[in-house]
């Protein structure tokens, strides 16, 4: 029954676009050819020395409008219409999409360079604001003898399927210290496979009564746009491919490392990033559809009866009741671009976490242009050679939380980004799986026998250890002082570290280098850091080893003046002229002056040393002149220590009476035998 022919447009267009296939897998470095998915710039630097896809398949579909509990499903009375938990609202959306990558594969051409050749289909319908209140009561409580109203404001929606065959090519743009950085470029020749887009703006008064018996009428007002490809008129169980339905588009990406350990070719190790930055931008261009259709349908009208819907066709029937205006006009859809954006983090080794953000630059209002829904995911995952681990958990602009869940086993991945919400919620209005089947032929390690990092076919010297900027060459040292040649100022000749390789000259030949030798120019001596001794006397005996340095004297005095006979005499004479009280060591006051002199010239000999003797007379016992002596000779020691001479240049002694120079018998004799007497010790 054709009561209601915006019911059945509305129906006709049930989906919007979801903005990213195969969640989670997209997020693994051996994803191999599949980068050229969301980034073609992932497809350089990879493990692979070449991936062939045999066949991949990612299909989802979303809504904000049916809920459904994924335990339900499985039950073999579930009945969608009766079961499913409707959200009706005044604009909602659908979500049904499908991507299929068949036979593709990548490879490198050189180390920093990949091309990768892909075909793909694709098929995308999305409409958007339509009215889930006006939906609902259609499908569920309409009643042909009931009278009531429609508004249907803004609708919008495209279907839209194509084919693609592309190359893709990726370079390394930056390798230097811990910066690692790729870009790429996809061209894609794009084959329609149909289209078709309608808008409007609908209202509509139902009177079950009529205006005649049993049959009902209604009153319409507003517009309605559509058009189509020319292969979608008529039947549509046979739809033929559209001659002159062809576009071009591209993508463009860029991917940024950073790499503690440095950069250089890692054969694609992926354990050697820290963390790694994407950028993209997908889908830039359109198709053209010659011999299109479209046309605007005026839909102010009054008393329309439905039975002129009973008898011809829908599309006979609304060209009958309303005005239009029709042409054949080319369709040109455009591509969903977006934006995508992906930062990924190495936790430990094969342990990482993705943050991934998808943005469309097209907006969703756009006529006859596909659109993607925003959304971001969060995914931890192991990762290894032949198998990865993947749970992307994220939020999708129409059915909001999604759980779900991947791997990769060798040649063959499984997954989805919503099969663990699903399975917990019990209005799940969203469903999205992915699988495929591929060919990875991993890049074998290269030899590097000297194990100094360059592999053997570019390392100059492949069985010695040398670093990259030589050719994997040992730096050469001719003269063997530690210097390398590249390094050394002097390379002929063995020199010093700190000198840049250089010997350090000797100019004045004294055996101290010069850049120790305080006086370089005068031969000295090392202990005097190179610089000659001073002789502040003048004697010609250095003041190192001079005992007098300020007092001219001579070698053999060791540099201070020599003790002579006349000088001996004068201190003996002044030895016979010190007076002691009576039977004491006690110096008479007549005798300082005395002791005064004979200190003063024992100072001019600094380096002399004296032997004093005492002498008594023979009055008394032998045995208290003895004692008496020995007090007298040690009281002029001490008065000479006093007074500045050191006590190791004086010796004293005491002789009593044992050594007269005249006879005791005689007063004269005895003062000439009580004497102190000075003798030169060599």
């Amino acid at each position: 029954m054709k009561k209601l022919f915006f019911i059945s447009v509305l129906s006709l267009f049930s989906a919007s676009i979801f903005s990213q296939s195969y969640i989670g897998f997209l997020s693994d470095n051996y994803k191999g050819v599949h980068g050229v998915v969301v980034n073609p710039a992932t497809i350089v630097d990879t493990p692979y020395k070449a991936d062939i896809n045999l066949a991949s398949l990612s299909g989802l579909g979303d809504n904000d409008y049916y809920g459904v509990s994924f335990s339900d499903l499985l039950k073999s009375d579930f009945d969608f219409e009766r079961d499913a938990i409707a959200s009706p609202s005044d604009a909602n959306s659908y979500i049904i999409t499908a991507d299929v990558l068949g036979p593709s594969f990548m490879f490198n051409i050189k180390p920093k360079h990949s091309v990768a050749v892909f075909t793909r289909a694709r098929l995308f319908a999305n409409v958007n604001d339509i009215n889930g209140e006006l939906f609902e009561t259609v499908t569920n409580d309409f009643d042909s003898d009931q009278d009531f109203v429609v508004n249907a404001n803004n609708f919008f929606g495209t279907t839209h399927g194509w084919g693609e065959v592309g190359v893709s090519y990726a370079t390394v743009l930056m390798d230097k210290g811990n910066h690692f950085l790729t870009g790429g470029v996809s061209f894609k020749y794009l084959q329609g496979l149909g289209n078709a887009y309608a808008e409007g703006d609908v209202n509509l008064n139902y009177d079950a009564d009529g205006t005649a018996p049993n049959i009902a009428s209604y009153d319409s007002s507003g517009a309605f746009t559509y058009g189509r490809s020319s292969n979608l008129a008529g039947d549509l169980e046979n739809i033929e491919l559209v001659d002159g339905a062809n576009g071009f588009g591209a993508d463009v990406g860029f991917s940024y490392e950073y790499r503690p350990d440095g950069t250089g070719d890692t054969h694609g190790d992926p354990t050697r990033y820290k963390l790694k930055v994407g950028l993209s931008v997908t889908d830039i261009g359109s198709l053209s559809y010659k011999n299109s259709t479209q046309a605007l349908y005026n839909l102010n009208a009054v008393n329309i009866s439905e039975a002129d819907f009973d008898s011809v066709s829908f599309e006979d029937a609304i060209r009958n009741v309303y005005t239009f205006q029709e042409a054949d006009e080319d369709l040109d859809p455009r591509l969903p671009t977006a934006a995508h954006l992906f930062v990924d983090y190495k936790i430990v080794p094969k342990i990482y976490i993705n943050a991934n953000v998808d943005y469309s630059l097209v907006k969703s209002a756009t006529r006859n242009s596909s659109s993607v829904v925003t959304n971001a995911f969060i995914t931890p995952r192991y990762e290894s050679k032949w198998f990865s681990f993947y749970m992307p958990v994220g939020y999708k602009e129409y059915s909001g939380f999604s759980w779900g869940s991947g791997f990769r086993f060798g040649p063959l991945f499984v997954g989805s980004g919503s099969i663990l919400s699903n399975v917990i919620n019990d209005e799940s209005q969203g469903v999205d799986v992915y699988a495929g089947l591929k060919v990875p032929l991993y890049r074998g390690k290269p030899r590097d026998k000297d194990g100094d990092g360059i592999v053997d076919k570019e390392d100059a010297c492949p069985e010695t250890p040398g670093p990259i900027e030589n050719g994997g060459c040992p730096w050469p040292d001719r003269d063997e002082d530690g210097v390398y040649d590249k390094d050394d100022k002097c390379p002929d000749e063995p020199g010093r570290k700190d000198n840049e390789g250089c010997p350090i000259l000797d100019k004045d030949g004294d055996g101290v280098n010069d850049d120790v030798d305080i006086c370089p120019d005068v031969a000295g001596d090392p202990e005097n850091n190179g610089c000659p001794w001073p002789d502040t006397d003048g004697d010609g005996v250095y003041d190192n080893d001079d005992d007098c340095p300020n007092t001219a004297g001579t070698v053999a005095g060791k540099g201070c003046p020599e003790v002579t006979e006349e000088v001996v005499e004068q201190l003996n004479e002044y030895g016979k002229t010190i007076l002691f009280d009576p039977d004491k060591s006690s110096f008479k006051n007549e005798s300082f002056t005395v002791l005064q002199e004979m200190t003063a010239v024992m100072k001019q000999y600094p380096s002399a040393r004296f032997r004093l003797e005492g002498h008594t007379d023979s009055r008394g016992e032998e045995a208290m002149n003895q004692r008496l002596s020995e007090l007298r000779v040690n009281a002029v020691r001490d008065y000479l220590i006093k007074n500045g001479i050191d006590a190791s240049r004086l010796e004293a002694v005491g002789l009593g009476e044992k050594f007269p120079v005249a006879t005791n018998m005689y007063m004269a004799g005895r003062k000439q035998n009580r004497r102190v007497e000075i003798k030169l010790i060599n």
